[in-house]
């Protein structure tokens, strides 16, 4: 079992940068996956970015290409989101999230634990 808290979100204006880590703990972290989602108000969970234990692969949503950026450090039991560019539309609570195994996934039930979440606001 992995326990994951995040941190980073806040308010930034359109245009800007933020980059949310995501600590994990309780377990060996290089066994896990790790995936960042988002949800918006009245929206369904959105895939945002997946890394495996190397961090060798990340795979990223439509909405992250080019914009994003998900790294791991496995001596830290850090993930970490880097976000470029931010739109309007990225307005959302962000989660970290989990899965053992190494087969890559965009699928929100695939992962077994999560994160809090932390909101991203972004504004005009």
């Amino acid at each position: 079992q992995v326990q994951l808290v995040e941190s980073g979100g806040g308010l930034v204006q359109a245009g800007g940068s933020l980059r949310l880590s995501c600590v994990a703990s309780g377990d060996i972290f290089s066994r896990y996956t790790m995936g960042w989602f988002r949800q918006a108000p009245g929206k369904e969970r959105e895939f945002v970015a997946g890394i495996e234990w190397s961090g060798v692969s990340p795979y990223y949503g439509d909405s992250a290409k080019g914009r994003f950026t998900i790294s791991r450090d496995n001596a830290k039991n850090t993930v970490y989101l880097q976000m470029h560019s931010l739109k309007l539309e990225d307005t959302a609570v962000y989660y970290c999230a989990a899965k053992l195994g190494i087969r890559e996934s965009r699928v929100p039930k695939e992962y077994r634990f999560w994160g809090q979440g932390t909101q991203v606001t972004v504004s005009s």
